[in-house]
């Protein structure tokens, strides 16, 4: 059975052995490899005679900074707009920290303290009392046990009394089990990783008590054209091959363009820098113009020649642009008109067949 998605640790257990059988660095307690080599997987490199990959596209600094904030007892903070590869480097620094990125939870509104600390089996609760075997353990819990690194992801999604749940285990490091009179204590090489969202500040606003309980990285968005492209490219080609997606790879004009869209539409301004725009109230990052080149290529294979035409990247556009209101659809009708029409020839098909969807 051919699973959908592998774990980094599956997906990469070529580069984990291969780094691990030459790591001559210090290893921490609990941990599988030396943080030199945690960032070789990471940043990419060249062990023995194995090239790695470069998996995380973004400042080497910030990597250096979240390896060296998992070696102390506090927890790491990723907060980025979305797209900034905030899930991605937490998989990839479990994967390589302990073998094991599933130990997970995924901030929601309906994200409960149990989900964070522990629940119980009620059919066996009912039967024979509180007892270990009836105990469900969480994300969490079972890290502590272990001593490996829990993610958490989307952290300002939860309620404030799931936050403060957070709080007192990154402080005592512990969870207390009252119905067992027990208390369960972290085994060396437990921590967090959590990430939080820009675009979600305000929906439940982190108290200033639980970011002290961790070391906060701000993962930017990419800082110039080049890198955005590297990054889409690269992204796409993996998904590609993952799918068996049968088109061609976006030719080089066609991720510039999708990029540049998206640049000065984030941006609220044209690349050059001469022209205002406004920007539309859905989400426009890295992350969606790589679902929207893959989406692209998979409607191009399934249902045309197997090469992306400007018709297919207007389809996906319009749908990722064009999400929440008619005021986005304003907003893409003025990029259109005021922008994308005065590029030039090479962009005047994909001009037409935009604006033949947005309702001329």
């Amino acid at each position: 059975m051919e699973l959908l998605r592998l774990a980094a640790e599956k997906l990469y257990e070529d580069e984990l052995t291969e780094i691990k059988k030459h790591d001559k660095g210090i290893i921490p307690v609990g941990w599988q490899m030396s943080p030199r080599a945690v960032f070789t997987f990471i940043a990419g490199g060249k062990v023995g005679t194995m090239n790695i990959t470069s998996k995380y596209l973004g400042n080497n600094r910030l990597i250096e900074m979240a390896i060296a904030s998992l070696m102390t007892d506090r927890a790491l903070l990723l907060i980025g707009e979305p797209g900034t590869a905030k899930s991605l480097l937490s998989e990839l620094l479990t994967a390589a920290i302990h073998g094991d990125s599933g130990k997970i939870i995924q901030g929601t509104a309906g994200t409960t303290e149990d989900q964070v600390r522990y629940s119980w089996n009620y059919a066996m609760l009912l039967a024979n009392g509180p007892t270990r075997e009836a105990l469900v353990k969480s994300p969490i819990f079972r890290a502590m046990e272990t001593g490996v690194i829990a993610r958490f992801e989307e952290i300002s999604r939860c309620s404030s009394e799931v936050q403060d749940a957070l709080i007192s285990i990154l402080s005592e490091k512990n969870i207390s089990i009252p119905e067992l009179d027990e208390d369960i204590s972290a085994v060396r090489g437990f921590s967090v990783i959590g990430t939080a969202n820009t675009r979600d500040r305000g929906v439940n606003e982190m108290s200033a008590a639980l970011k002290r309980r961790f070391n906060i990285l701000i993962l930017p968005t990419p800082a110039d054209m080049e890198t955005e492209i590297n990054i889409v490219r690269k992204r796409v080609g993996e998904l590609s091959t993952q799918h068996n997606l049968q088109a061609e790879l976006p030719a080089d004009d066609v991720v510039e363009k999708v990029v540049t869209i998206f640049r000065e539409l984030r941006s609220g301004m044209t690349l050059d820098r001469k022209e205002k725009l406004k920007s539309p109230r859905g989400v426009i990052s890295t992350a969606e113009a790589i679902s929207l080149l893959t989406n692209s290529m998979a409607l191009s294979g399934s249902f045309g020649t197997g090469q992306i035409t400007d018709n297919d990247l207007a389809a996906g556009l319009q749908g990722t642009i064009v999400k929440e209101d008619g005021k986005d659809q304003l907003v893409w009708k003025e990029y259109l008109e005021n922008v994308m029409k005065k590029k030039g020839t090479e962009w005047r098909n994909l001009y037409h067949a935009c604006s033949e969807l947005n309702g001329r």
